[in-house]
């Protein structure tokens, strides 16, 4: 009886001081940190490529024709969320114009985007990883914090039905800042 009546006093206090329970994660922004363990895994299966699958880059023809770089350059692949040596120039080229170029002082939004595939939390969260990886490459050429704005619009845009139309919509666009 002694106790069964500690148990229960000791059960009672647990549950009179459990206060609040936690809050709840959020995606952080920040490319290349772990994925929050409430965000729902990536898809399996047939559409296990999907974070796998190269990305592209749009680069608004605004900038193009303000930094000189040609259309061909506009339009450019990488690797999920990360820069492809390769695929450096048009960025190399972005900095320098936003840096001490023609459009010196003049603000950068980044978007990252992706397929349908996947749910809402994870696609935002995929976007952000993509455009936090271009504002980051940007960043380390010398652009500035305050002039580079990085965000998700995840799946939202997206009109893909089949692997053609989801490589469509896993892109980045580079765009000039309001």
């Amino acid at each position: 009886m002694r106790h069964m009546i500690c148990s229960t006093l000791f059960a009672l206090s647990l549950f009179a001081c459990g206060g609040d329970p936690p809050a709840a994660k959020t995606p952080d922004k920040v490319a290349g940190t772990a994925a929050p363990t409430d965000i729902a895994p990536p898809p399996t299966g047939p559409t296990a490529s999907h974070e796998d699958s190269s990305s592209q880059v749009h680069i608004d023809g605004d900038i193009l024709r303000a930094c000189g770089i040609p259309e061909p350059e506009a339009f450019f692949g990488y690797n999920a969320a990360s820069v492809r040596k390769e695929d450096t120039a048009p960025l190399d080229k972005v900095a320098t114009c936003f840096i001490s170029g023609p459009l010196k002082g003049r603000s950068l939004r980044i978007v990252g985007h992706a397929d349908s595939r996947g749910s809402t939390e994870y696609n935002m969260l995929l976007g952000h990883k993509r455009a936090d990886a271009i504002a980051g490459y940007l960043l380390g050429k010398g652009m500035t914090k305050e002039k580079t704005e990085s965000t998700s619009r995840g799946a939202m845009d997206a009109k893909g039905t089949d692997e053609a139309g989801y490589a469509k919509d896993r892109r980045v666009d580079v765009m000039l800042g309001q």
